[in-house]
């Protein structure tokens, strides 16, 4: 019997068109008609427009296979964990959307001062990457799988990894199109606007677990954690292993992209 667990990208993996398999669809529709405007005639001008635009692509996804799924489990990729909770039952879908398009509105806002930014360090020794991130104060944002780390933090300090990362590391430091410094203690105003936002919302109890990007465990009080992960690291290896240890052994992408099947074949077949 398999075990299936519900994968949800976060931003990052937008692309053009990639609205076109959902259109028509009513929960694509009526998610559109909610926002009061399209999100995908304008991805280019960044996050404000490219989370509630994945948000929506892969809540139908999930709509569109529900009756071929029985997941024992899901997660999301930062983003991503607003439409794991949507599939879980733990949050309406209209709820959801509202509070990621705040989200989206919060982290833009607070990308824009003071600058900041994030570097993927790909390959390299993690202890180097790590030993140099906090001498230039840097963060690390996401720990995506073995070999990649992100990094966040003023942008002085991304630039300054860029040119040093390889020679002091042996990483291959790309520097991430991003607006700011995500989840980093740059964004404390938004995580302070998403967590009056998620105090007046409703929740359930999921029906499944939803494990959170801060713990690599399932939720457990979801307002105070969904707030907290806007600043915590994005623990994507170990939500991983976590899964694989609980019993996974099937994971299904939902939404734009593949790059959560290819994190996880890195973190689970040895290399």
């Amino acid at each position: 019997m398999t075990n299936s667990a519900l994968l949800f990208p976060g931003q990052g993996s937008h692309f053009a068109g990639m609205d076109e398999p959902y259109r028509g669809h009513p929960l694509f529709q009526r998610g559109l008609e909610l926002l009061g405007f399209d999100p995908f005639e304008s991805l280019q001008q960044g996050t404000r427009e490219q989370q509630p635009a994945i948000f929506l692509c892969s809540v139908t996804a999930w709509d569109q296979r529900r009756d071929g799924l029985t997941p024992v489990a899901a997660a999301g990729h930062s983003l991503g964990e607003y439409a794991a909770l949507v599939a879980a039952d733990a949050l309406a879908f209209e709820d959801a959307l509202a509070l990621v398009d705040e989200r989206a509105r919060a982290m833009a806002d607070a990308a824009a001062a003071p600058s900041g930014g994030m570097v993927a360090m790909l390959g390299g020794d993690g202890d180097a990457v790590r030993a140099l991130a906090d001498e230039l104060g840097l963060v690390v944002a996401n720990d995506n799988a073995p070999g990649q780390l992100v990094l966040a933090g003023p942008q002085a300090a991304i630039d300054a990894a860029v040119r040093r990362g390889r020679d002091e590391t042996g990483a291959r430091p790309r520097a991430l199109d991003v607006a700011g410094a995500f989840h980093s203690p740059l964004m404390e105003p938004a995580a302070e606007r998403l967590a009056a936002a998620l105090r007046r919302t409703p929740f359930q109890a999921p029906r499944f677990p939803v494990y959170s990007n801060g713990t690599a465990a399932p939720f457990v009080d979801l307002r105070a954690e969904l707030a907290d992960n806007l600043l915590s690291p994005v623990r994507w290896r170990e939500t991983v292993l976590a899964l694989a240890a609980d019993g996974v052994d099937d994971f299904v992408e939902l939404g734009p992209g593949e790059v959560l099947g290819a994190l996880v074949r890195r973190t689970l077949v040895p290399a």
